[in-house]
């Protein structure tokens, strides 16, 4: 009979950490991306605004790995007043070749949290300097905590910024990220200044606004912009787009409906038809992301079908060799 196995989220937290494995895994994703015949359709999107809540569905099939995952994803950014978590949410795993249920993990978000910040590691091993050492992260939530943690994986990082709308989280923030990574992590009231001063800049907020001005930036610097998920979040000034940046997105296809990209098209800065590189084919040497220390690079992270079925599976084969999880017969 076909057997199925449900991981906790306290079962994920102790096999699928935030490590150079799991970098690699959603970097194999997007490359993945750009060179096989994959198979992801559009995000099914749920919106409900008298609760400032949105639900998100994703899922992809790529070729070669035997399994996929469809992720249910919702987030309510008042939650945090009721004491519970602005997001949360499960990923089914379904084999590639029957369609049978293989795995339940009930996540509540943790490996969607684990490969979005995988996938900033990504970005800024590919676009930001090699010797990049100061990091502005704007927001001082999980995410803001992770980008940080994952970036030190794959740059030389000695000190740090966090900034954020609300001082008290960004000190707070800034005082258990310097104790953990061991590194000089101090918050910043001047978001201009904060931005202005870091080799990579990292926003992840859910802000419907700009937080990330126009005229900020400078040469050298790399920004990963990856709070915007959906058509009305907005964290970059569209005329950004209007500088001599090298702009990368996850997805073409999404970031022109609902990334950073698709704001600067509907103010005109751009037309829906400009050309842009993807990071899989970067990763994969198809087109170029930096070509100087010069350069300011964006990268647009929307969040990927991919990325869910590749950690996804990535928990499914860790969980069997550990043992983990509770079997099911059905």
């Amino acid at each position: 009979m076909p057997r199925m196995t449900i991981l906790t989220e306290a079962d994920l937290r102790r096999i699928v950490p935030l490590d150079l494995d799991a970098v690699a895994c959603v970097e194999n994703a997007f490359r993945a991306l750009a060179t096989e015949a994959v198979a992801m359709p559009p995000i099914l999107r749920l919106d409900i605004p008298e609760h400032r809540g949105e639900v998100d569905v994703k899922t992809a099939y790529v070729p070669g790995i035997d399994a996929f995952a469809i992720k249910i994803s919702p987030g309510f950014f008042d939650n945090p007043k009721l004491g519970l978590p602005s997001v949360n949410g499960m990923m089914v795993l379904l084999s590639a070749r029957t369609g049978m249920v293989e795995s339940l993990l009930l996540d509540n978000g943790y490996l969607t949290d684990i490969r979005t910040a995988a996938a900033g590691a990504v970005a800024a091993r590919y676009l930001a300097r090699e010797d990049a050492e100061r990091v502005t992260i704007m927001g001082a939530g999980v995410q803001a905590r992770l980008q940080l943690e994952a970036l030190m994986l794959v740059r030389p990082l000695r000190q740090a910024r966090i900034w954020a709308r609300e001082a008290e989280k960004a000190a707070r923030a800034a005082a258990e990220l310097s104790e953990k990574l061991g590194i000089a992590v101090e918050p910043d009231g001047d978001a201009a200044r904060a931005v202005g001063w870091a080799d990579i800049v990292v926003t992840t907020t859910p802000s419907p606004a700009p937080i990330l001005r126009a005229g900020w930036l400078k040469p050298g610097q790399h920004v990963t912009a990856m709070g915007s998920d959906a058509e009305h979040k907005n964290e970059l000034d569209p005329q950004i787009f209007g500088s001599p940046i090298r702009y990368v997105a996850d997805s073409l296809a999404q970031t022109r409906r609902l990334g950073e990209l698709h704001h600067a098209i509907a103010q005109g800065v751009l037309t829906v038809d400009s050309a842009f590189a993807e990071l899989g084919q970067i990763i994969a040497g198809e087109k170029e992301g930096r070509t100087s220390a010069h350069d300011i690079t964006v990268a647009d992270l929307t969040g990927t079908g991919v990325q869910d079925t590749a950690i996804a599976t990535l928990a499914r084969d860790r969980a069997r060799r550990a043992g983990a999880g509770t079997a099911f017969e059905s």
